[in-house]
């Protein structure tokens, strides 16, 4: 009769222990899934920052067309690159590395576009003058400031969810859960130099 006691003991001992790990891994799972839906809400907030800039730009083309008889190639180049950065749609559930380094990079040729855009303006006063093309440009400025915000914001969720599925125990609960790392946005290609100023 002792022996059964015992048994029944060692049994529901084992279901006990069994149940406490698996209260902790599903404890863990929480806390990846938590961080996950960070990132997901961050690049929600850099998307609409870049869907932002990409809906002022035709207002500022047709702006540029109105009031001056400026440089065909720049505006051509302006529209498509931002056709192909609208282009590209990211599911928040694949911010691979790959795909991230994707999007910065027709987001970069449209930011190259709308520099140079902007840098010629400068030749036409006319242009300079329009009020409406200043608003346009200060709404730019301002979306531009939003963007680096939000990506700086998206790389904080991204750094501490990465941390969290790579360090023990989570790595564990992450790898077989599918949990993977998700790519962040890195500095642009030549951000380390300064810009040359000659006069």
């Amino acid at each position: 009769m002792k022996g059964l006691f015992i048994a029944i003991g060692v049994v529901v001992g084992i279901i006990i222990i069994w149940g406490l790990i698996w209260l902790y891994g599903q404890s863990l799972n929480n806390g990846i899934v938590a961080k996950d839906e960070a990132v997901k809400a961050k690049w929600g907030a850099v998307q609409s920052q870049y869907q932002r800039r990409s809906d002022l730009i035709p207002n500022l083309v047709a702006t540029v067309k109105g009031v001056a008889n400026f440089e065909k190639s720049t505006l051509v180049e302006v529209t498509d690159a931002r056709a192909r950065a609208t282009s590209i749609q990211v599911d928040p559930t694949k911010l691979n590395p790959e795909t991230i380094q994707k999007y910065q990079a027709a987001q970069g040729q449209l930011s190259t576009a709308l520099g140079r855009l902007l840098v010629a303006s400068e030749r036409y006063p006319d242009l300079k003058a329009n009020q409406n093309f200043s608003d346009l440009q200060a709404e730019l400025e301002g979306t531009e400031n939003r963007i680096s915000v939000a990506r700086m914001d998206f790389n904080s969720a991204v750094q501490d969810y990465n941390t969290t599925i790579r360090s023990f125990p989570y790595s564990i609960v992450a790898g077989s859960h599918g949990y993977t790392v998700k790519g962040s946005f890195a500095a642009e290609a030549g951000a380390q130099n300064a810009p040359k100023v000659q006069f």
